[in-house]
C-alpha cells in the first residue's frame, strides 16, 4: 500500500507495528513480529533513511517515531515533486540529446569540436586515448574507480604510461583503496611508480576520469559500464573544474605503498568513508560497491564500528559519528 512512497513490504510492516506501540524497541518488535533482530534492524535503518524515524535528541542511541502526517505527508510532496522534475529532466533530455546528435553530426575529426565529442565503444575510447596521450606535454590525471584492473586494461595502459613519462610527462593516478589486495593491480601500480609515476588511493571516487594537460577529458558515458562509451570533454571552463576535483581528491588520498592514514580516533580513511556513507542511509550493498569491497567484508568493517560506537543499528553508527564529529557529511 505504501510501496509508492518509498516504503518495502517488510519496512511497511515494521512501521504500522512501531504506530501501534511506539515505545518498542528492537527486542520487542522482534518478538512480535516473529522476525529476528537483523531483520528489524534492517527496517528501521530505511525508515529512518526516509525520515520516518528521527534520533532522538534527548536519549542518545534510541529512534522515535515522526507523526505520520508529517512522515508520510513528506514523503508523497517528495514523490510528486520527483515526477515533475523527472518530467523537466526528459524535456532537457530531448533538447540536449538533439544538439548532441547535431554537433556529432558535424564534428571534423581534424579540427576537435570545443564541446563534447561522443566516442562509442571501447576500440574508439582506446584510439582516441592513445591520440591524446601522443600529444601530451605536460601532465596526465586520472581517477580509477572501478577497483581491480583487468590484465586486458593493464596490457593496454603500459606501453602509453612509459611512453608518457619517457617524454616527461608527469602522471598522477588515484586508485580506490581495494586496489591494494589485488595481485594484479597492484603490481601494475607499483612499476608505474618505478618509472617515476604517482599513485594514490582512496575509499571512493566520483567518477572515471582521464584529463589530459589541461586541454582535454575524457569521462564515461555511463559510470557503471565504460565499455558503452566515454565523452571528450575541451574547453577552459570545465577542465578547470574537472582539474580542481581531481585536485581536492589527490590532497586527501593515502600514497600507494604507505599504510593507510589513521586519524587521531584511529580511524582509516576507508573507515570514515564507511561512517559517512551509513550516515547517508545507503545499503550495505550500495557502501559495498562504491567501496569495491565484498558485502561480507564491509559487513565485518561496519559491525566493529557499531562496536566501537555501541550503536545498534547501521544507521545510528553513521548518526553517532557524525554527532561525534568522526566524520563530515560535507567531506
Amino acid at each position: 500500500m505504501l510501496s509508492l512512497l518509498g516504503l518495502g513490504s517488510a519496512e511497511e510492516t515494521v512501521y504500522r507495528a512501531i504506530l501501534e506501540n511506539p515505545s518498542h524497541g528492537v527486542s520487542e518488535l522482534s518478538e512480535k513480529l516473529g522476525w529476528p533482530v537483523p531483520r528489524i534492524r534492517d527496517a528501521l535503518d530505511e525508515l529512518a533513511r526516509l525520515s520516518l524515524l528521527r534520533p532522538s535528541w534527548e536519549e542518545p542511541g534510541v529512534l522515535r517515531l515522526v507523526r505520520p502526517e508529517v512522515g508520510l505527508s513528506a514523503l508523497l510532496a517528495r514523490e510528486e515533486a520527483a515526477l515533475l522534475s523527472r518530467q523537466q529532466e526528459i524535456e532537457r533530455g530531448r533538447t540536449a540529446v538533439a544538439q548532441m546528435i547535431a554537433a556529432y553530426a558535424d564534428l571534423n575529426p581534424a579540427q576537435p569540436s570545443d564541446g563534447a565529442e561522443m566516442l562509442l565503444g571501447i576500440d574508439t575510447v582506446r584510439t582516441r586515448i592513445e591520440e591524446l596521450a601522443l600529444r601530451c606535454r605536460h601532465e596526465l590525471r586520472g581517477f580509477e574507480p572501478q577497483g581491480a584492473q583487468t590484465l586486458a586494461n593493464i596490457d593496454a595502459s603500459r606501453p602509453l604510461d612509459r611512453a608518457l613519462l619517457e617524454n616527461g610527462v608527469r602522471i598522477r593516478i588515484v586508485y580506490l583503496d581495494s586496489v591494494r589486495n589485488d595481485q594484479h593491480t597492484a603490481a601494475y601500480a607499483t612499476w608505474l611508480a618505478e618509472l617515476g609515476g604517482r599513485v594514490r588511493t582512496i575509499p571512493s571516487l566520483p567518477t572515471r576520469m582521464i584529463v589530459f594537460d589541461r586541454e582535454a577529458a575524457l569521462l564515461p558515458i555511463d559510470p557503471d559500464d565504460s565499455s558503452v562509451g566515454a565523452v571528450l570533454l575541451r574547453g577552459a571552463g570545465v577542465i578547470t573544474a574537472l582539474t580542481a576535483l581531481f585536485e581536492g581528491v589527490w590532497e586527501r588520498a593515502d600514497a600507494f605503498g604507505d599504510e593507510p592514514h589513521r586519524d587521531e580516533r584511529g580511524l582509516s580513511s576507508q573507515e570514515r568513508e564507511v561512517l559517512r556513507l551509513l550516515s547517508m542511509g545507503l545499503t550495505d550493498e550500495a557502501v559495498a560497491r562504491k567501496l569495491d569491497v565484498s558485502v561480507r567484508t564491509l559487513r565485518r568493517v561496519t559491525a566493529e564500528l557499531m562496536e566501537r560506537l555501541d550503536a545498534r543499528s547501521r544507521f545510528q553508527a553513521g548518526c553517532l559519528a557524525a554527532g561525534r564529529g568522526w566524520v563530515s557529511a560535507r567531506r
